[in-house]
């Protein structure tokens, strides 16, 4: 009797299945940073940067951490012009806050819509990730040289290979904060991670998450090479709570920031949080970030020990854009933003708080 099985019996699509036929290769992570590498003094620089940022989390460091950009990078020249203005604030603030910049090249979508510069960089509605994921490590490369230590959201694991290099403060959305798959690459991760609470407020997944994250794990992934293997992660000690409200539900204020320290307590982890000024907190209107960022600032002098720091969303210009041309210089195509001008008046006024 014959023991050979036949493609049905293997699971083999079928020769005339779509989906068989549906690829692109693109370069593998090693091949792509040996393109477009980083020269020793940057690589002392960002690991450094990482330095400051742990510092800041384990409470060495009395600085307020402030993570401020565009929600998602789409234009080159923007998002570079606002970098220079916000390495010249970090200049006159450094005494009392950290700026990192958000420099985000995917998003997390709810239902469909741009994914980020790193799957459709020219904002086309088609995929071509071997230029996106190119451009993408270009900006951050150039963005990095401007001596600004940078900030980015990672969903999937594979993109974050090839740019994870260049990024000194990693987020983890409140859409994967439940990810089995986003805990084990957060415990591969060699930068800090801050991981949001639950789009419900729950910060419980997010603690769930900073405790599976510290140890290590054995996971499927992707070497340099771009094989297949098996990885050995090594534990991330390097994270922390982000609170960013849930549900029309806020959590910035000082009774539910002190809740989530004693759950962080509880579960032995970094008591620290970072607030996220937009998003539910702000109840999507995003000039409401200035004042929450005030009154975390004032927290943060009266209780250095729980407050870590805020996320602000910000670019050139204020609020947002539909994708289409033609488009507006500084202006997001995601979530709406404060203007520049908007983001100096905050960030003194912020100071201002810490520093009378």
């Amino acid at each position: 009797m014959s023991t050979q099985l036949n493609s049905a019996q293997l699971g083999r699509a079928p020769h005339n299945d779509k989906r068989a036929l549906n690829s692109s290769p693109i370069s593998t992570p090693k091949e792509l940073k040996r393109q477009l590498p980083i020269d020793f003094q940057l690589r002392q620089q960002i690991e450094q940067q990482r330095n400051d940022i742990r510092a800041c989390i384990a409470g060495e460091d009395s600085r307020l951490l402030v993570i401020t950009g565009p929600c998602s990078l789409h234009d080159p020249q923007a998002a570079l012009d606002y970098g220079q203005r916000l390495q010249q604030l970090q200049q006159a603030y450094q005494d009392k806050l950290l700026l990192v910049m958000r420099a985000y090249v995917e998003k997390p979508r709810t239902q469909v819509g741009w994914k980020g510069m790193a799957y459709d960089p020219d904002l086309q509605g088609k995929g071509d990730m071997a230029k996106g994921i190119a451009r993408s490590r270009l900006l951050l490369l150039q963005l990095a040289r401007l001596g600004l230590p940078l900030a980015t959201e990672a969903l999937n694991p594979l993109v974050m290979q090839y740019l994870d290099d260049l990024i000194s403060w990693t987020a983890i959305g409140a859409r994967t904060t439940e990810s089995q798959t986003h805990r084990e690459m957060v415990s591969h991760l060699s930068m800090p991670v801050g991981i949001k609470n639950s789009t419900d407020g729950s910060a419980s997944n997010a603690i769930n998450a900073m405790v599976a994250a510290r140890h290590s794990h054995h996971t499927l992934g992707m070497d340099g090479n771009g094989q297949i293997a098996m990885l050995d992660t090594p534990g991330n000690a390097d994270t922390h709570l982000v609170l960013r409200g849930g549900h029309g539900l806020t959590n910035y204020d000082e009774q539910s920031v002190a809740q989530a320290v004693e759950q962080l307590q509880r579960s032995d982890c970094r008591t620290r949080v970072l607030v996220d000024c937009s998003h539910a907190n702000a109840n999507k209107q995003h000039r409401r970030q200035h004042a929450i960022a005030v009154d975390v600032a004032h927290q943060h002098r009266r209780n250095p020990g729980t407050i870590l720091g805020i996320m602000l969303e910000s670019f050139l210009l204020e609020g947002r854009q539909d994708n289409i041309e033609p488009l507006a210089y500084g202006q997001s195509i995601t979530d709406p933003c404060i203007s520049w001008e908007q983001t100096e008046a905050l960030l003194q006024a912020v100071y201002q708080v810490l520093a009378p």
